[in-house]
């Protein structure tokens, strides 16, 4: 064979070679997946319910109408600071003032009434001890008597109705004042006046069992300030009271206040009075955070958000939390999986699922109570590779590089 066929030959073979080691290299780089490196950790964790809702006052009245009548005098305006006892509005008061004054002269009446039944209760009583000598000595009969004695007892029994009379129509006097009493509203606490729907000129109606009053307006005192918010029924379990809490809101940008939980409600917000039991909205439950040291100015309805810290754990073993696995336990009955928790544990090159116990869970990590050691090697990701790879699968780390424009970009 010459020499040059040789090395003709020679270099197909090297050729070949080198396809099938790349072939067989390419299929076993098809066999690894790259998936993002962690470690288990100690970190401090903090865990926290965000959640929506408006500044209110912790205590506030809405004055309503006790009388029905025309608003005559209006004393205040709306954001006014009134103290207790100030003076706010004025409701006609004509009618009820002379119902008051006709109340007071049928007392007068029945004073009279009484008078005169007891002048006529003496003259009885009189009549009675005549009619008594008479019939001792046998000058008069004993039906005289009888007489005498029946006309006694009924003046006396007249004295005491009226006596009852004379008590109801003071009654109905301390009524009729009473009632003229309302028409004539003053503040029964010092705050604020925080809405004022009324207007001088209109008529305010009482309240009736289905129809509700006139709401004249709403003094809030502002001194104590609460943040009403709503929380999710999936969060309300871990909220509590006592707890401490953030509170931002919007009418002052860049800015918290500290507050505290003061009362977790037992029942859901009802919308539009159906209880959220019924609806197929989702379920909220009111929660209030009292703000220690409200800004000033500070008015109810305000919008504002807080996060409520309902746990914390100083160096608490934790993982990413992205790097959580949640999957079907083995052996689960059909029909009826159970779940479980757990990372993949990589071991030179190749991973292993470890279940584990879970506990607090903070913003971006979750602590691990059992099943993970420190500092041992997990997968954290990318989310499609978590869910794909099992026990045995081999990986390499996904590293991240610049690219032209600065960011971060995938190998």
């Amino acid at each position: 064979m010459r020499r040059r066929t040789k090395i003709i030959i020679g270099i197909v073979v090297l050729v070949i070679a080198g396809v099938l080691t790349a072939g067989f290299a390419s299929r076993r780089g098809k066999d690894i997946t790259p998936v993002t490196y962690g470690k288990v950790t100690r970190q401090d964790l903090t865990s926290k319910v965000s959640a929506n809702g408006r500044i209110d006052a912790k205590r506030k009245v809405d004055l309503s109408a006790n009388v029905m009548g025309q608003v005559v005098n209006l004393a205040v305006r709306e954001g006014d600071v009134v103290k207790k006892d100030d003076f706010l509005l004025q409701i006609d008061q004509k009618q009820l003032a002379a119902t008051a004054r006709s109340a007071d002269a049928a007392l007068q009446a029945v004073f009279s009434d009484r008078d005169a039944a007891k002048a006529m209760a003496v003259a009885a009583d009189q009549d009675y001890q005549r009619a008594l000598k008479n019939y001792e000595q046998k000058i008069s009969p004993r039906s005289e008597l009888d007489r005498a004695q029946s006309s006694r007892d009924s003046a006396r029994a007249n004295v005491a109705a009226l006596e009852q009379r004379i008590s109801q129509a003071r009654e109905n006097l301390n009524a009729a004042r009473d009632t003229l009493q309302k028409t004539t509203m003053r503040a029964p606490m010092a705050g604020i006046v925080t809405a004022l729907p009324v207007e001088e000129g209109e008529v305010a109606v009482i309240g009736t069992m289905n129809n509700a009053g006139t709401v004249l307006m709403t003094i809030a005192d502002m001194s104590v300030v609460e943040a009403v918010m709503e929380v999710d029924e999936t969060d309300v379990p871990s909220v509590k009271v006592g707890q401490r809490a953030t509170v931002t809101i919007d009418a002052y940008p860049n800015k918290t206040f500290p507050g505290l939980v003061t009362e977790v409600a037992s029942s859901p917000i009802k919308r539009n009075g159906i209880s959220a039991a019924s609806s197929t909205e989702a379920v909220n439950f009111e929660v209030k955070i009292q703000i220690e040291n409200p800004p000033a100015g500070v008015r109810p309805g305000f919008s504002a958000s807080a996060d409520i810290i309902t746990g914390t754990r100083p160096k608490a073993l934790a993982i990413p939390i992205q790097a959580l696995v949640v999957r079907e336990k083995p052996g689960s009955t059909p029909g009826k999986p159970l779940d479980e928790e757990g990372v993949f544990a990589i071991t030179n090159g190749t991973v292993k699922f470890h279940p584990v116990k879970t506990g607090l869970s903070g913003d971006s990590a979750i602590e691990i109570v059992s099943g993970a050691k420190e500092n041992e090697q997990i997968v954290t990701g990318p989310f499609r590779a978590l869910r794909e790879i099992k026990d045995g699968t081999k990986v390499k780390e996904q590293k991240e590089e610049k690219d032209d424009k600065g960011g971060d970009k995938k190998s």
